[in-house]
């Protein structure tokens, strides 16, 4: 399986949830918005 290294794991960041690397910004946060209808421009501008 080939490893993804934009997803990392932290328990100091974001209580070690997934997160964009180098951002505090959880895997979670961009699924929901993404199922919730928002287009992946609108996540990009709101987290640039």
């Amino acid at each position: 399986m080939k490893q993804l290294t934009r997803i990392t794991f932290d328990p100091e960041v974001m209580g070690g949830k997934p997160c964009i690397r180098g951002l505090r910004v959880t895997v979670g946060t961009v699924v929901g918005l993404l199922a919730s209808g928002h287009s992946i421009t609108d996540i990009l501008n709101a987290y640039p």
